[in-house]
């Protein structure tokens, strides 16, 4: 392969997107960990599945060695730890923050012209953590957000009218959590708006079971959360970069004044290549509209401001 593609975090979400990214040959994949030979061993199986598979990506894995990463175009960060009993919501924030932080360090050393993408919670928090800790440009930093909670909401769309997911087309704004902002408007199955096929009450229901995604998933699994969607989410984003597709995705991206806010990363639809985020794609929105944006980005506010008393 001509490209690299880096996955910090070996876990179900790490390994299933290095999984994707080989499978795709998008890329040659690294994979890093800080578990002893884990990351060895998954890429090891992957590669034992190629044959299989028919596909020529090269598969590396390493334990807290980012030389194999070096010159990698695109780095998937999934790394962190999730919410344990007894700990306080103070704590996770602190945790992730200093593995966000650690590992980003290590990655721009390594791979200083990489575009980011950010998976690992509180999702919008840790965009900020990696753009500080890299001193990447705004456009090489962004978060996996839009891209899932789109793809939810198209996934129950489908089901709510028996059709193709590939009819259907959604925008989620917004932060990543039960402040994101659906928006029906915006969602189309065949170029078709649904608030022309779907009453409003179950577009409500629709959107509700939307924001409570990865929760609902949470509840079947007892002692997981979800992790084939989220790393589909975060290849596609990464096959945009690497193909330079200039394809428009919901992202998490560094807003300067777009929307009326500033400073802040939050999903918006943005136009996605070699670069990163090329274009910052307004959309008009209603007033309801822009006041649960805003009400979305006050959340995410309050996660920073944590962060840096945390900090």
């Amino acid at each position: 392969m001509d490209k690299k593609a880096t996955v910090i975090g070996a876990g179900n979400v790490g390994a299933t997107a290095a999984m994707r990214l080989a499978e795709k040959e998008l890329a040659d994949v690294v994979l890093v960990d800080v578990l002893e030979g884990v990351p060895a061993g998954k890429a090891l199986d992957l590669t034992e599945a190629a044959p299989i598979e028919a596909h020529d990506s090269r598969i590396v894995g390493s334990t807290n060695d980012y030389a194999p990463a070096r010159d990698s175009d695109v780095v998937i960060i999934t790394a962190g730890i999730p919410r344990k009993p007894g700990m306080s919501r103070d704590d996770l924030l602190s945790t992730n923050m200093g593995i966000m932080e650690t590992v980003t360090r290590e990655v721009a050393q390594v791979a200083p012209q990489a575009v980011l993408i950010i998976v690992s919670n509180p999702l919008d928090a840790m965009c900020h953590v990696a753009h500080t800790a890299s001193g990447f440009p705004k456009n090489r930093v962004l978060g996996m957000a839009g891209v899932l909670d789109s793809a939810r909401f198209r996934a129950f769309i489908a089901m709510e009218l028996n059709v193709s997911v590939e009819n259907t087309h959604a925008f989620v704004l917004g932060g990543h959590g039960d402040t994101m902002v659906p928006l029906p408007r915006y969602s189309t199955v065949a170029g078709i708006p649904i608030t022309e096929l779907i009453s409003p009450e179950r577009i409500e229901a629709l959107v509700d079971r939307t924001r409570n995604g990865g929760a609902e998933i949470v509840g079947l699994l007892k002692t997981g959360s979800a992790y084939y969607a989220p790393a589909s989410a975060a290849v596609e984003m990464a096959e945009a970069v690497l193909k330079d597709k200039k394809k428009i995705l919901p992202c998490a991206a560094l807003l300067k004044g777009e929307y009326g806010i500033e400073d802040l990363f939050i999903g918006v639809p943005v136009k996605l290549g070699k670069e990163g985020v090329e274009e910052i794609i307004e959309i008009e929105l209603q007033a309801a509209e822009k006041e649960a944006l805003n009400r979305s980005a006050d959340a995410v506010r309050t996660l920073v401001a944590d962060m840096k008393r945390l900090g």
